[in-house]
């Protein structure tokens, strides 16, 4: 006799069918249903209870950015389900597996503006891989198993499943769960054709002075190994996209730092200077290239990626590859010949000394111990000091990009940031997310006094499971970012950029974390070996200078070699003979 349970016990069932032993949620009337179910499997499925919607995506975005695995989150219907658009927007922009389940008004009552009905689906398809309503239980199974085939197969992504509430009470015969690996129509997984890998390979072999590009594609498909491998093979620079960092090694020799707005200067000057650009699963973010009309313009650009909707849709390829960058570089690195490009490396190392001169040398040292520590310091500081393996997750403003400058990378998988939806209060509920995932590395979260408030709630997700996030905090009672643009393009009109903040000390104290702060430079190391000795989470409130920044900078409108150095507006030129 075949066993009848509901539909609530078969998307619980499906969940762990699917291999899914944590969940981010918050309940609610209109999915009670699955959370009583879920009652009765918590030695299967761990529930991470968070203060707001927005902290649980958040959160699923971190542990599935560190872990690879699909981030899985329960909420329920009206605006619980409209908190949780961010995190799809932001999920879907950066490439990050989700399932997000909604609760919703039983099927009978749609359209006639229930309590709490939203039309979820409506709201999500424009942000989502695949959005859903699940009206009969019958279908709970299939949905569930497509939505987690489509969230992490191909280029990855958010789907979502609207759950009636009706769906969720009916009960349906049980049949043992059955998982997808193929939609009709959908190919996550193209083959490689190998007329465009020689095409590529003969671009690579001819050129003088190629340069890769790893975006995040390449820790997406675990190319790490096959990025380092043809980069050596070819002696071939590499730079990064923000969201690339760690797909290879800080100290690695070819690795020549990020590009970008607020990149290196050597891959983002030598960006105009190559012959042959190696672009791989990133998408020409306008941050990334600057001007479009200017940006490479002496380069063939080979653009790999697994999403065809990329190609030339912001730049120009020479010529494209259609397919997962793991199996496109491995397919690639038999066609490449051994090369030397000494004299193009130089020029990297050449610029990027012009940097440490001018630029980083202020930013990690200071000769006055009672002043504030600069953001940069911070960040290298606590890199160096937090272990083997750390993971850096960051809001997003200057404390990102500072942080992302500064933090030294050893492993794959080692930054977590909002990318290209640049959403402030990601970072502390990622940071949990993050720290979950990979319980075995140490997880630093670095956010400004501005982002931090924005999610300063889901301290008591961290104080409820006792997650040991190191936060460090850069304050400076402004929201930094916009700052630096009012003072360098808005003649120092700061409008609605100074904060009053709180007492963050005192507000960790409430949630019974640990903490200090760190007013001037010679508090700052103790501080951090403090942080880093405590078993559990700490927050450090460092101190900042308001008038603080983050350079290089390609400013908005400019060529990516259009490189401001400082304050005063001094930009970077380099001759051939390396002479700035």
């Amino acid at each position: 006799m075949s066993e009848k349970i509901s539909g609530a016990e078969a998307i619980i069932r499906g969940l762990v069918a699917e291999g899914v032993d944590r969940v981010f949620g918050y309940p609610g009337g209109a999915i009670i249903p699955v959370y009583d179910k879920l009652y009765d499997h918590t030695d299967e499925i761990t529930h991470i209870l968070t203060r707001h919607e927005q902290g649980a995506i958040h959160a699923a975005q971190g542990y599935a950015r560190v872990s690879g695995r699909t981030g899985v989150v329960i909420v329920t219907s009206g605006p619980a389900a409209t908190n949780v658009i961010t995190g799809l927007s932001d999920a879907m922009m950066d490439s990050t597996p989700l399932v997000v389940i909604t609760g919703q008004i039983s099927a009978d009552l749609l359209g006639s503006d229930a309590f709490q009905e939203t039309d979820v689906v409506g709201i999500t398809q424009p942000i989502t891989k695949w959005a859903y309503q699940i009206r009969n239980a019958e279908e709970v199974e299939s949905a569930l198993a497509r939505a987690f085939y489509i969230a992490n197969s191909g280029r990855p992504g958010p789907v979502v499943l609207d759950f009636a509430k009706n769906a969720q009470n009916q009960m349906i015969e049980w049949h043992p769960y059955r998982k997808c690996n193929f939609i009709r129509s959908y190919n996550p997984s193209p083959d490689i054709p190998e007329a465009d890998l020689r095409r590529a390979a003969d671009l690579i072999n001819a050129a003088k002075r190629p340069l890769i590009i790893a975006g995040h594609g390449v820790m997406i498909s675990g190319a790490e190994d096959a990025l380092r491998a043809l980069a050596e093979k070819g002696d071939i620079p590499v730079g990064s996209t923000l969201l690339g960092l760690s797909s290879l090694n800080s100290d690695h020799p070819l690795f020549k730092g990020m590009v970008g707005m607020h990149g290196n200067i050597g891959p983002n000057f030598n960006t105009n200077r190559a012959d042959v650009l190696v672009c791989i699963g990133m998408r020409f973010d306008d941050r990334v290239t600057g001007e479009p009309d200017k940006y490479a313009p002496q380069a063939k650009i080979i653009h790999i990626d697994i999403d065809p909707s990329e190609f030339n849709k912001n730049i120009k390829a020479y010529a494209t590859i259609h397919g997962d960058a793991r199996k496109t570089l491995e397919g690639l690195l038999p066609m490449v010949r051994e090369n030397k490009h000494t004299r193009w490396i130089k020029s990297f190392d050449e610029a990027n000394a012009v940097e440490r001169e001018k630029v980083i040398k202020d930013a990690v040292s200071g000769s006055d111990p009672l002043a504030p520590p600069h953001m940069g310091e911070v960040a290298l500081a606590v890199s160096l000091a937090a272990g083997p393996d750390p993971v850096l997750v960051t809001d997003v403003g200057l404390n990102q990009m500072l942080s992302a400058r500064y933090f030294r990378y050893s492993a794959p998988k080692s930054i977590i940031t909002s990318g290209g939806l640049g959403t402030m209060g990601f970072g502390l509920p990622a940071a949990i997310g993050a720290r979950m995932g990979a319980p075995e590395r140490t997880v630093c979260y670095f956010a400004g006094d501005g982002g931090f408030q924005m999610t300063i709630q889901e301290l008591g997700t961290i104080m409820q499971y006792s997650t040991p996030v190191k936060m460090i905090v850069l304050n400076n009672d402004f929201l930094g970012n916009v700052r630096q643009w009012q003072a360098l393009f808005y003649n120092n009109r700061f409008s609605q950029t100074p904060m009053i903040n709180p007492d963050f000390n005192t507000i960790a104290d409430a949630y019974r974390i640990a903490n200090e702060r760190v007013d001037c430079r010679e508090q700052l190391a103790p501080a951090i070996a403090r942080m880093m000795e405590h078993p559990g989470a700490f927050l450090l409130n460092v101190r900042i200078d308001e008038c603080d920044m983050v350079f290089p900078m390609t400013p908005n409108g400019c060529a990516v070699d259009h490189i401001i150095l400082n304050q005063d507006n001094e930009i970077f030129t380099m001759n051939d003979d390396g002479q700035q």
